[in-house]
């Protein structure tokens, strides 16, 4: 099977810049019975994440006298995807799930709820390209809905390389038929990317392509990161509640009482702009 051209005239298929985000929407708090929960759309990609907890861990051998254990599940629904897919657990689900976990883990502050157990559960209602980044991106901010302590926020992004040009967040053809992906995480506090808490690699990149890569994905979740802020303020706005608990969400508290509304004014992109 021939491969398609995938860049046309200097534009991708569905008429994105190299550098141009998909539309997004993202909302907290859509899940009543989870202590913290988000729904959030991608491009195509639809994804609902709930978190429950901190609560007892069972079975109780599983506790950890000092910390907190998280658990990470990640699923795609049987529907997802055009070709249905076998319900349950696979290789793959598995992998993501354990990458994933280790993503959140060191921003999470585990040393505060020993023999706690916190559960993360992300569903994929719809998949195109970018599930594992979108679902990180929707259970970082269903944790700060939980009130769990974090010592910042998780976004991610991928970058791919199509027709030998480097784009940003990739749709599902330029993810089957590029050359390379590359999903990319990275722990942003205080509106300040301090580490990459998740880096991997599908296929063949340069060391400069892969710098690039790099920086390219930082400016992606900058405006990423300032979409989730917003999706927390206007929960929180909307139900009156305080930010107790989380100190990523005090310090969104605490910029909105500054200067309502500023995230905007500092560069960042609204869900509008984004999908414009």
């Amino acid at each position: 099977m021939e491969k398609p051209k995938l860049i046309v005239d200097g534009k991708r298929l569905d008429g994105r810049g190299f550098e141009e985000l998909r539309p997004i929407k993202i909302e907290a708090g859509v899940l009543k019975r989870a202590d913290g929960s988000c729904y959030l759309e991608m491009g195509k990609n639809k994804i609902i994440a709930a978190v429950y907890g901190p609560r007892e861990v069972h079975p109780r051998h599983l506790q950890d006298p000092s910390k907190a254990v998280i658990r990470y599940r990640y699923n795609m629904a049987p529907f997802s995807v055009e070709e249905r897919k076998k319900p349950g657990p696979d290789r793959r689900s598995v992998e993501i799930s354990k990458v994933s976990r280790e993503a959140l883990e060191p921003v999470i502050m585990k040393e505060l709820f020993p023999r706690s157990g916190i559960d993360v559960f992300v569903e994929v209602l719809q998949a195109d390209a970018g599930t594992r980044t979108a679902c990180l991106n929707a259970a970082s901010v269903a944790l700060i809905d939980a009130g769990v302590a974090m010592r910042g926020m998780i976004t991610a992004v991928a970058v791919a390389k199509v027709d030998g040009q480097l784009v940003l967040d990739p749709m599902k053809e330029e993810d089957n038929y590029g050359e390379a992906d590359v999903p990319i995480a990275f722990l942003i506090r205080n509106g300040r990317i301090e580490a990459i808490a998740l880096l991997q690699m599908d296929g063949r990149l340069t060391l400069e392509e892969t710098r690039r890569a790099i920086e390219l994905a930082k400016k992606g979740v900058m405006q990423i990161y300032k979409l989730q802020r917003e999706a927390i303020m206007r929960k929180y706005m909307r139900e009156g509640e305080d930010y107790e608990g989380s100190a990523e969400a005090a310090e969104v508290a605490k910029e909105l009482s500054e200067n309502e509304g500023g995230s905007e004014k500092e560069g960042g992109q609204s869900e509008q702009e984004v999908k414009e």
